[in-house]
């Protein structure tokens, strides 16, 4: 019961945070972007309390590095620091997500399919020639945050090899609700603001820390059902 509790707190929290952005409350956004990280870290441990796994780490990593790079995105206004800093802290946490599918990559001995890659590198090549013309200085840092980023959606589209389908959808729709709120920060930053752009950043980034902790919760109690496979 737990863990429904959690999941009712996320999504109260998301919907406040929302409609301060909507209705422009900076007070109501700053209070409330700090918790989305740990509502889902809260979520992922009680439902996965009694499941041993060592992927657990990198789930858990990956969400800290989250939290610290929300923190840092709440004074990037003005200060081109804390922007870079919430950029290495959302790196690393791209980082260890790719490390926890490449774990699965390796157990379940998934193959590469190079139909995928070459999409990822379309859509990388394309979002960085449109960016290309506005980045100036913050070009090494966006060509580094985006190879990143897209190697994570490389190995995330993988998973719909699994046998563990929920899992896989949950992991597949993760991954693009990341690239998608990062590609619209990015275009909103670089390119040209635009007054929905929060709102669909914030929404888009909740729910993708929230697939992919469901993908993990879903697949660590599956595969811990059948311990021979891990």
């Amino acid at each position: 019961m737990k863990r429904f509790y959690f999941v009712c707190l996320f999504f109260m929290v998301l919907a406040i945070h929302l409609v301060g952005i909507v209705i422009h409350n900076e007070l109501v956004t700053v209070i409330t972007k700090p918790l989305l990280i740990p509502c889902v870290t809260a979520f992922f441990i009680s439902a996965s309390l009694f499941t041993p796994s060592p992927l657990k780490r990198y789930i858990i990593t990956a969400l800290f590095f989250s939290w610290i790079g929300d923190v840092l995105l709440l004074f990037q206004a003005g200060q081109p620091t804390f922007f870079i800093g919430g950029l290495i802290a959302f790196l690393i946490a791209h980082i260890f997500y790719i490390i926890f599918f490449y774990r699965i990559w390796i157990t379940q001995q998934l193959k590469i399919k190079p139909v995928l890659l070459l999409l990822v590198v379309i859509f990388y090549a394309g979002l960085i020639s449109f960016l290309l013309p506005h980045l100036n200085a913050m070009l090494i840092p966006v060509l580094v945050y985006g190879f990143v980023i897209s190697t994570m959606l490389w190995f995330a589209l993988h998973m719909y090899l699994l046998r563990y389908k929920v899992a896989a959808a949950h992991f597949i729709s993760g991954a693009m609700l990341f690239v998608i709120s990062d590609s619209v920060l990015a275009i909103n930053k670089f390119y040209q603001p635009f007054s929905a752009a929060s709102f669909i950043i914030m929404l888009t980034y909740a729910l993708a820390q929230w697939q992919l902790i469901r993908g993990a919760v879903v697949y660590i109690g599956e595969t811990a059902v059948t311990p021979k496979k891990q």
